[in-house]
């Protein structure tokens, strides 16, 4: 039997095969984790697939270092998850308080890095649309539904009536096959969050 880390340098390698094994083998244990943290199935469905997904692009990347602790990095990408739409929801429901000073020069400065960063973000919005459309037909529905109308997996897989699964599956072979045209096409591809 595989360890893990084989099994991720196999998929990093181009294995795709590799990656249902790993799959496979920590679905079940990851989803208990993270419905038992979070009490909403639905919720628990679309952190799961996000955990996936953030963990095929770091894996393609290169960015997971063989450690015989895959599970552990699995659980931690998960765990972040959770944080981050719980630190997101505390903050659409925060109040923002109208005696803070304000900076009018310091709000310049970043207006214009924010406007920088709007529009590289909508250049690479525009170019990773493109690519899209060199896609297969099914992988090219997830990869809008999921960035350009911002539905969770459970909503995708609902309105193509496929598996969360399938949507999961279509959404990777999407991004194997926009790394490979980006690459072959030598584009650059950055989204600039600002930092």
């Amino acid at each position: 039997m595989l360890t893990d880390d084989e099994l991720v340098m196999m998929y990093a390698n181009g294995n795709n095969e590799a990656f249902d094994v790993l799959l496979d083998r920590y679905k079940s244990k990851l989803f208990s984790y993270i419905y038992y943290t979070v009490h909403d199935e639905s919720l628990a469905d679309d952190i799961f697939q996000e955990t996936f997904v953030k963990v095929i692009t770091r894996i393609q990347n290169h960015r997971y270092t063989a450690s015989g602790k895959f599970q552990a990095w699995l659980t931690r990408i998960a765990h972040n998850l959770i944080i981050d739409y719980y630190r997101q929801k505390n903050n659409e429901n925060s109040i923002s308080k109208d005696d803070v000073e304000y900076d009018l020069f310091n709000d310049l400065k970043s207006a214009g890095s924010s406007y920088e960063s709007q529009l590289v973000n909508e250049q690479t919005l525009s170019d990773v649309k493109t690519l899209c459309m060199l896609l297969p037909e099914n992988q090219s529905q997830v990869v809008y539904m999921r960035y350009y109308s911002n539905m969770s997996f459970r909503e995708i897989a609902d309105t193509l009536d496929i598996s969360i699964n399938t949507a999961l599956g279509r959404m990777r072979y999407a991004l194997i096959n926009m790394r490979r045209m980006v690459s072959e096409k030598n584009i650059s591809l950055t989204l600039n969050d600002g930092c």
